[in-house]
C-alpha cells in the first residue's frame, strides 16, 4: 500500500521540493498552503503522515496541530513539525501538543523521507498476535489494536506516545536512559535532541492521569516504569 504525506508549507519553492522528493521515495503527496486548508485535506484526505511548517500564514502550525490532536479523525496522525526555528522553545512546544518529530531548515531531502519512513513503522507495526492484552495496574493495552485505557477509560495517545510507554511497560522495574529510548522509540534519529525524551514523558504522564506517576524519573539516568505492587511515592 502506498502511503498518503500532506505537505503543508506556504513557500512554494519549498513546498514543490519536498513533494518532489518524496514522491520519488514512493509515496502519495497532496500539499496546502495554509491553516484552514490543511485542515480540510487531513480530515478529507485521511493521510498516514503531515509534513507541518510553524511559520504558515493566520493559522500558525501549532495551531493546526493542536486542532489536529483534538479531532477524533485526525488526533492519530503522524506530524512531522519542518520549521526555520532552531530555539529549543519552539521544538518543546511542538513537541508538548503532540508533534512526532521535529525537523529544521535547512534539510536533507533524503533525511526527510527516512523521517517519514520511521514514522510509519512506528505508526502501523503489528506489536504482536491479534487480542493480545498488557495490564498493569490501571493501565491496559489492546496491542492488536493500539488502544490504551486508564482505569476503564480510554485514552488517546499520538503514535510515538504508544511505543514510548508501551516499551516502559514491557521493560519495568529497569531503568531506560533517554539514548536507549530514543534508539528504540525514535529510531536513533541523527539529531534529535534528548530534551525530546523528556517532553513526551511530561505529555505521556499528563494523559495518563492518575497513573501517570507510575513512570519515575531516575535523575541523572532517565526513567523506570514502577511495577504496581511496589510501595513508596511517586518522583
Amino acid at each position: 500500500m502506498t502511503h498518503r504525506v500532506l505537505v503543508v508549507d506556504d513557500e512554494p519553492d519549498i513546498t514543490a521540493l519536498v513533494a518532489y522528493h518524496l514522491a520519488k521515495a514512493g509515496f502519495r503527496v497532496s500539499t496546502a498552503a495554509n491553516g484552514p486548508d490543511a485542515l480540510k485535506a487531513a480530515r478529507e484526505e485521511r493521510p498516514d503522515v503531515i509534513i507541518l511548517d510553524v511559520m504558515l500564514p493566520g493559522v500558525s502550525g501549532y495551531d493546526v496541530l493542536a486542532e489536529l490532536r483534538r479531532q477524533d479523525e485526525t488526533r492519530d496522525v503522524g506530524v512531522i513539525m519542518l520549521t526555520a526555528r532552531r530555539e529549543e522553545a519552539d521544538r518543546i512546544r511542538g513537541l508538548s501538543l503532540g508533534a512526532d518529530d521535529y525537523l529544521t531548515k535547512p534539510f536533507s531531502p533524503a533525511e526527510l523521507a527516512l523521517r517519514v519512513n520511521g514514522l510509519l513503522r512506528r505508526l502501523g507495526a503489528p506489536p504482536v498476535s491479534a487480542g493480545a492484552t498488557l495490564a498493569v495496574g490501571p493501565i491496559v493495552i489492546v496491542r492488536s489494536a493500539h488502544r490504551v485505557s486508564v482505569g476503564g477509560k480510554e485514552i488517546g495517545l499520538t503514535a510515538t506516545e504508544y511505543k514510548l510507554l508501551l516499551t516502559l511497560i514491557e521493560r519495568q522495574g529497569r531503568v531506560q536512559t533517554r539514548p536507549q529510548l530514543l534508539e528504540t522509540v525514535w529510531e536513533a534519529q541523527p539529531d534529535i535532541q534528548t530534551r525530546t525524551v523528556d517532553m513526551h514523558v511530561q505529555r505521556l504522564r499528563s494523559k495518563l492521569g492518575s497513573a501517570g506517576h507510575m513512570i519515575e524519573t531516575v535523575r541523572g539516568f532517565g526513567y523506570r516504569f514502577r511495577s504496581p505492587e511496589r510501595g513508596g511515592k511517586p518522583r
